[in-house]
């Protein structure tokens, strides 16, 4: 008897298939019709390959003879493909302060340009000390230049805001470029 299944562990194999008929394809990828369950096994088991359910949905559902533990190993190269060829996004984080100079700022944009242009994220983030606080219009100033100097290649997914003693913006790289 085989193991008992887990939900959604990959499609039914020969005996665990239960259903009357099926609509078969064989090892050769040719349509052989609706047959008998007992049948498509005997087949399968003639050729010394599995019945494998590939449309359980269809009406009859549709199996195919074909080795399994070469199906489940092409699956798997598929699915780490895709996961491999999938780009994460990173948040990168650019700090500055409301008295930056001008070779600083210079600096920092050269890095949050490049984070842009590599598809990340940039957060920008100011820090408030001590007087500098009576003085936030100086940073709101400084976060809109910024926004306006990355406009090219970025988008503004988070207006610049205050957080307590912090200033924040987030800029998202432009898509469709």
């Amino acid at each position: 008897m085989p193991p008992r299944r887990e939900k959604d562990d990959g499609p039914r194999i020969n005996d665990q298939i239960r259903v009357d008929k099926v609509r078969l394809v064989d090892a050769d990828g040719n349509m052989v019709g609706v047959v008998d369950i007992q049948e498509a096994l005997k087949i399968a088991d003639d050729s010394g390959l599995d019945l494998v359910e590939i449309s359980p949905n269809a009406d009859p559902p549709v199996c195919k003879v074909l080795d399994y533990g070469k199906y489940k190993y092409e699956q798997q190269k598929k699915a780490a493909e895709a996961r491999k060829n999938q780009k994460t996004v990173d948040v990168k984080e650019v700090k500055v302060r409301p008295g930056i100079e001008k070779h600083d700022y210079e600096v920092k944009m050269r890095n949050a340009r490049r984070f842009l242009e590599n598809g990340d994220k940039v957060k920008v983030s100011m820090r408030f000390r001590g007087r500098e606080m009576a003085h936030q219009d100086i940073g709101m100033a400084l976060m809109r230049k910024m926004k306006e100097e990355l406009a090219d290649i970025s988008k503004s997914e988070m207006e610049p805001r205050l957080e307590g003693r912090q200033m924040i913006m987030v800029l998202a790289p432009e898509t469709g470029k």
